[in-house]
């Protein structure tokens, strides 16, 4: 089993307006996990071979403008796994990953920390929610999660995004 992003996702954090973020061309192989229930698949990535493309002035455009050349976020998934409902098309998949946002080769902030769970149901937090596809005949879905941004000690970071504070991601992906 595959899972391959797609353009078309999102991510907002606290009250900023969302990014728009083409996603296309990350992804990776899946290991399949044994499992008592014949339509439910346990899935399991492997952080050293799944890709996120980064966030950059190429793929993300935040207020309809492409993000200025030099900044970036660099996505590195730790943990990306959960299961796959053949019969109902649910996913349900656990989500650890850093996001390190840089400005050229001159600064590196500390590293945002993302936990969530993506699923293709209803989410709700304090500030966002979302609702997202179930699984598709052509393999198509729409995974969405909420998370609770942790400070990262760094003051500047910390008061420009409002630390801790709540993030939303709106994935657009094919598993196959």
């Amino acid at each position: 089993m595959e899972l391959k992003s797609l353009e078309g996702c999102r991510l907002k954090i606290g009250k900023y307006p969302p990014f728009t973020y083409n996603a296309y061309g990350g992804g990776g192989k899946a290991t399949l996990i044994p499992n008592q229930k014949n339509n439910l698949l346990n899935i399991s990535f492997s952080s050293e071979t799944f890709s996120i493309p980064s966030l950059t002035s190429k793929t993300t455009r935040f207020l309809s403008l492409p993000l200025p050349p030099g900044l970036k976020i660099k996505m590195s998934m730790n943990l990306l796994e959960g299961t796959v409902d053949t019969n109902s098309g649910d996913v349900l998949l656990k989500f650890e990953s850093k996001f390190q946002f840089s400005i050229g080769a001159m600064y590196r902030f500390p590293a945002l920390m993302v936990k969530t769970l993506l699923k293709t149901g209803k989410v709700k937090g304090k500030i966002h929610e979302g609702e997202g596809l179930v699984l598709q005949s052509n393999g198509t879905t729409k995974l969405v999660g909420i998370a609770t941004i942790p400070k990262t000690g760094h003051q500047i970071l910390d008061a420009f995004l409002a630390l801790p504070n709540e993030a939303m991601a709106e994935l657009k992906c094919e598993i196959k």
